[in-house]
């Protein structure tokens, strides 16, 4: 956070003389930031993985949830670095592009459901 705050200060005084400097530079700082969060988001889903095959949970639908949940936080990443760059039409569709893997990746755990309805119903 501390780096988030200094970098935007740093951006905010760099924007008056060189706009496109500052543009690129807010990229960097949101890369970077994300590169240093990816090793905190590996030791939770090595907790996540353990804690589903103790409960002896079906790994494919774990990795589908996490399939999703990358898609969903990469998809607003990027929608963010286009709205930095001044670019909100294609952060739209960023999102719905997002939003249509999401649906895609969910069809197999929607077919289960169901599956598991119709073999309860007599």
């Amino acid at each position: 956070m501390a780096f988030g705050v200094v970098a935007t200060i740093l951006i905010l005084f760099i924007r008056q003389n060189r706009p496109d400097l500052a543009r690129l530079l807010s990229i960097g700082v949101g890369l970077i930031i994300v590169i240093y969060v990816l090793n905190y988001l590996t030791m939770v889903v090595d907790i996540i993985t353990d804690l589903a095959l103790e409960a002896e949970i079906d790994t494919v639908f774990l990795r589908i949830l996490l399939r999703v949940i990358g898609i969903a936080y990469l998809a607003e990443f990027g929608a963010q670095v286009c709205r930095d760059a001044g670019e909100g039409s294609i952060a739209v569709k960023i999102e719905f592009a997002g939003k249509i893997l999401i649906l895609i990746m969910a069809v197999p755990v929607l077919v289960a459901v169901l599956e598991g309805i119709i073999n309860f119903i007599p």
